[in-house]
């Protein structure tokens, strides 16, 4: 036994993903995200379990115990990032007909090393909306033990749809008889696989509230669950514990969505004035996707998506945005950030950025998006979103102001997860 235990230790001290000791991080400059604030020469204190124990002006009494610091006077910290609509497995490449060669063994082994891209990209956090056969649940059980290195993962498990919806598989001919494993038609049926979702790992509920631009032979526009039946998987879900993203890009799909109680709304396209005024009187998120347009009609066709999938884009695309920017301007202020990663390559989350601010915020509004909003709609605002006492060491570092040019955030040079350093590119200088 006493061997054993000897041999447990060193395997944890030679982990590279070993829990982080007592630290502390000296930031030329810090974004207060709560204010927009740039604040000058700060140190942030953490504890064994990456947990933060203090932050304030280098010359302050803080004590760090004699533990190391890492000194970054030339870069600009701020929060570890947060992307609430991630597939870490999948890949563009594996669109269309591609994916059904696709083992759910393979698509964990993808999964692992989209995890290392995103959270060396800065996002030590997302959510993981839709996996097959819960690959989610396995990646994010293998990053928490430490056998993977990835973001703080908050995962749906498989997504749950009606029969030939956005949701089912729709690839394969009839004597395949196949349906994905999350589809339920029925108020009733669809209360069962949110419990079994839920008994499987799942920690939110997603649904396909109606068609998509990924899936064969449907149309973004078109309702798929019914009111009844998302007011049913809603309440299951609510009572037990657990948050509901709805796929919706149709404009009746996403009043339906709002009046079910769903919390967050994912895509957006097609909302209309009722919609923005329900979402706001709701209190729901809406998550707009605007930058993978871009690249769908650049490069989908290479990554093997469908051309009715690269129709449907061109129709969807600029809709989008424009309706991004009306809600924006109407006043929403409930809108996180979330880019359906791997729709584009991962670790190209931060590009989304840029087109926030082109079509309507200010760099600190896509920030906050990021960070504050995305951990509210998480459910972890005091844990993360901040750099605050309290909160997860999850800090990040860019050279020069992302709020006054937000595309420096896509080369982030130092990534600390829970503490531990991820990666640290100013120290190769």
């Amino acid at each position: 036994m006493r061997r054993f235990l000897l041999a447990l230790i060193l395997l944890a001290a030679l982990s590279p993903f070993a829990n982080a000791a007592p630290g502390a991080v000296r930031c030329g400059q810090l974004l207060d995200v709560r204010t927009g604030k740039l604040l000058k020469d700060q140190v942030i204190v953490f504890d064994a379990e990456g947990t933060i124990t203090a932050v304030g002006p280098a010359g302050s009494p803080l004590s760090t115990g004699g533990a190391t610091t890492v000194d970054l006077p030339s870069a600009t910290c701020l929060p570890g990032l947060i992307d609430v609509h991630t597939h870490l497995t999948g890949d563009p490449m594996s669109s269309g007909y591609a994916g059904l060669g696709i083992s759910v063994p393979r698509e964990a082994i993808i999964g692992a090393k989209n995890a290392r891209l995103t959270v060396r990209a800065g996002f030590t956090t997302v959510r993981n909306v839709g996996a097959s056969n819960y690959t989610d649940v396995a990646l994010r059980d293998g990053i928490n033990a430490g056998d993977v290195e990835g973001p703080r993962m908050f995962v749906s498990g498989p997504p749950l749809g009606i029969t030939g919806g956005h949701c089912d598989n729709n690839l394969l001919p009839f004597e395949f008889h196949f349906k994905d494993s999350g589809v339920a038609d029925g108020p009733w049926p669809a209360r069962a696989k949110v419990r079994e979702t839920i008994k499987y790992g799942a920690d939110l509920i997603k649904i396909c509230a109606s068609g998509g631009v990924l899936s064969k032979g449907d149309q973004p526009g078109t309702p798929q669950y019914t009111l009844e039946e998302m007011t049913a998987i809603a309440e299951e879900a609510h009572k037990l514990g657990r948050k509901v993203a709805a796929h919706a890009h149709g404009t009746q799909s996403i009043k339906d969505a709002i009046r079910a109680g769903i919390d967050s709304i994912e895509h957006s396209s097609l909302i209309d004035d009722e919609g923005i005024a329900l979402a706001k009187q709701h209190g729901t998120y809406l998550v707009f996707d605007i930058y993978n347009d871009d690249f769908i009609l650049q490069e989908g066709a290479k990554a093997g998506m469908l051309p009715e999938s690269i129709e449907k884009e061109k129709k969807i695309g600029r809709l989008q945005r424009e309706n991004f920017r009306h809600a924006w301007q109407s006043g929403v202020t409930k809108m996180a950030f979330g880019t359906d990663a791997g729709v584009y390559p991962h670790g190209d989350n931060a590009k989304q950025f840029a087109k926030m601010v082109e079509w309507g915020m200010k760099p600190i509004d896509a920030i906050q998006a990021a960070t504050l909003k995305a951990a509210d709609l998480i459910g972890q605002p005091d844990k993360i979103g901040t750099i605050e006492t309290g909160h997860y060491a999850d800090i990040i570092a860019v050279s020069g102001d992302p709020t006054s040019d937000v595309r420096v955030l896509e080369s982030v040079k130092f990534v600390m997860k829970g503490g531990a350093v991820v990666r640290n590119d100013f120290a190769a200088k």
